[in-house]
This record gives structure tokens, sequence and C-alpha cells, in this order.
């Protein structure tokens, strides 16, 4: 990378830690080289002018003294790439809005990876400083399936995975980002691959940009179902109205498996629920074993263990339990801090914290 390639590639990475999550530096420039992979040096250029805020090519050329016909194209290629998030409206000009890397330009790849992508990502995640850079609130929130919450079980809207879909009319489904990297590497567990669910506009884009196909409302339940049915734990985005909900295993998501690995990770996930364990009501069937992704349910001869400490409130658990020895109640507090309305509005939340921090 020749010195002025490198000025502009930097100024990028800059940007990009300015928003949710960061894109902070590495010991050896490995953060540089990932970007040199995804944008061509014009598109590093025009990338430093694209905000959180949707604004049209018109708009974010002029900050960029180009003229709206060259920002355009290439803002709508950048978009194919899945380097930015476009928003196309019918008789309108196209929107555009800047992604953090992580949930954004990453997963934006699914259908683009490449041996020696993943590599550079491999050695940037080795030698990176700290990431997220600032904690404020998790960019995912787990959400029980739907089988899993009884009738009367207190739940806001944003915490039932049926009203989350109905609240939607656009749909669309593309594979595992996590699953298919495992699956590069041979290491896959026998999960569905194509699981991870788009809603509105985060839908739209996923189909247009070729990532994903539409699916109608009846499908996402199926493949809800599928969820449960392979085990697999449900997270939407952290916000009362959803953009994606993932159906994550323990052994291949980059979410759940560093969270698995801590000592108390329902100490780290946004949540409302927790199980509850009744040990006189439990017939020793022990399903419940092999469901749980978070190591939180052990067995002590006819009976199970259920540790707290690990549960992050799924509700897989009591899905299978036979004798309802297994259920979900609300966490303490989990009321105290309700998620922001959407996506962009928690982007603005995690971006306020990251620029607060950076100014201290």
């Amino acid at each position: 990378m020749n010195e002025s390639h490198e000025a502009i590639y930097r100024r990028l990475a800059e940007h990009l830690d300015t928003l949710p999550d960061g894109y902070p530096p590495s010991t050896n420039g490995a953060e540089l080289r990932v970007l040199e992979r995804l944008f061509t040096p014009e598109e590093a250029e025009l990338a430093v002018h694209l905000t959180l805020d949707r604004q049209t090519a018109r708009t974010i050329g002029a900050r960029a003294g180009l003229p709206v016909e060259e920002a355009a194209p290439r803002l709508d290629g950048m978009a194919r790439k899945g380097l930015i998030l476009s928003v196309e409206r019918e008789g309108r000009p196209t929107l555009y809005q800047a992604v953090p890397f992580v949930v954004g330009i990453f997963e934006f790849q699914v259908n683009d990876l490449t041996p020696e992508f993943l590599a550079d990502l491999v050695e940037y995640a080795n030698t990176r400083e700290d990431w997220p850079r600032v904690k404020s609130i998790p960019q995912l929130r787990t959400v029980p399936i739907g089988v899993s919450l009884e009738s009367h079980t207190e739940a806001l809207p944003y915490e039932r995975v049926e009203e989350l879909v109905r609240a939607h009319d656009r749909f669309a489904v593309a594979p595992c980002l996590c699953r298919t990297i495992a699956g590069m590497a041979g290491t896959a567990c026998d999960a569905p691959v194509e699981t991870c669910l788009f809603f509105g506009d985060w839908a739209d884009f996923y189909v247009n940009t070729g990532r994903g196909r539409r699916i109608e409302r009846e499908e996402v339940f199926r493949l809800l179902e599928q969820a449960n049915e392979a085990n697999l734990v449900l997270q939407s985005s952290n916000s009362k109205e959803t953009s994606v909900i993932c159906c994550c295993c323990g052994c291949c998501c980059g979410v759940l498996t560093p969270l698995k690995a801590l000592e108390n990770p329902a100490d780290e996930v946004a949540s409302a629920y927790r199980a509850e364990y009744d040990e006189s009501a439990c017939v020793g069937c022990h399903k419940c074993l092999t469901r749980c992704q978070m190591d939180a349910i052990s067995r002590d001869g006819d009976r199970i263990v259920l540790a707290g400490n690990r549960c992050i409130g799924c509700g897989l658990c009591v899905a299978t339990c036979p004798s309802g020895a297994l259920r979900l109640v609300r966490r303490e507090g989990a009321d105290d801090a309700p998620p922001p309305d959407d996506v962009n509005a928690m982007w603005r939340v995690m971006r306020k914290v990251l620029a607060d921090e950076s100014h201290n």
C-alpha cells in the first residue's frame, strides 16, 4: 500500500471507529489491509462522508465535492458490495447510510467471503485494541422462542418474537454468516444455514443487492419453527422494532461463542428473561441438556442443575421440558432500560456513548 493510499484507508478506519462498537487500530496495520480488500481508494474517500443519517447522493456528493452524476453510481456500487446501506424509494431518490463494521459491513460480505479476506480479518482480530471500543448496549437482544412463553407470562411486544414479525410486511432470509465461515473452515455444525431473517428496509436491501431472497410472513414463522427444532437461539436487533433476527448456535456464532466462554454470560446480554427450575416437577428426561447453548444446564443424577449466571433467557429448554419443571420468568430490573425504538436509534445511543468517552 503506497503512502497516499494508506492515508485514505486510515481516514476511513478512523471514521468507522466513530460508529457503534468502533473499529479500533491494530498493532500492525491489519485493519487497513481489511479495508483495502473491501474498498477501492475512491470508495474509501467517499465513505468517510456518509453518516448514520440516511441522505441522498446529492447531499453526500456535495459534502464530498462530487457531482451527483458521479456520486450516485459510486454509492450504488458501494451498496451492492455491502459497504453501506441503501434504501430505495419508489419515485424518490435513493437514500444511503453508513453502517458499523459490525453489525453491518462484515455481515454484508456473506456472499463474498474469501480465504484471503478471512485471514486478514483473523490477523486483525488478534492484533487490534479492545473491541468494542466502549461498552454501552449490546447490538443484539435475546428473544425467547414463542412456545417458551406461557400465555399468562408478562411480556412486552418487542419481547415476543411473533409480535416482532407481525409488525412488518416485508421479509427476507439470507445465509448465516457465522455458519458460512465455519463451513469454509470445515468446522460447521449441522444446523441449517439459511436462517438470518431481515425486515423492512433491511429486507429490501438484502433482496435488492442479491444477499437474500424475498419471503412471506408464513415462511418466517416456518423458519422460526425450524430454528426451534435445531436448538438455535433467537437474537433480534436490540430495539423495539427489529430489523434482523439471527438464529444462532453456541458453536459457530460470533456472538454466542465468546459469550459462552465467559463465567457469567447472563450479565452481558440484553434479555428480559431467565429460566427457573422446579426440581419437584422434574421427571429426569434430560431433554434440556442438549438444548442449552450456554452450558447453563448440567446433570446431577436423575435431576438437572441450572446455573442462573449462565442463562440468557432464550427459552429453548423450556420449550422442550415435558413436565413444566422449567419456565421463563422476568429478570429483576428487566423493565429499567427499555431498548431504543429502532436500529437507527440504537446506533445513535451507541455512537453518543462512544463520542462522550472519546472526549473524556
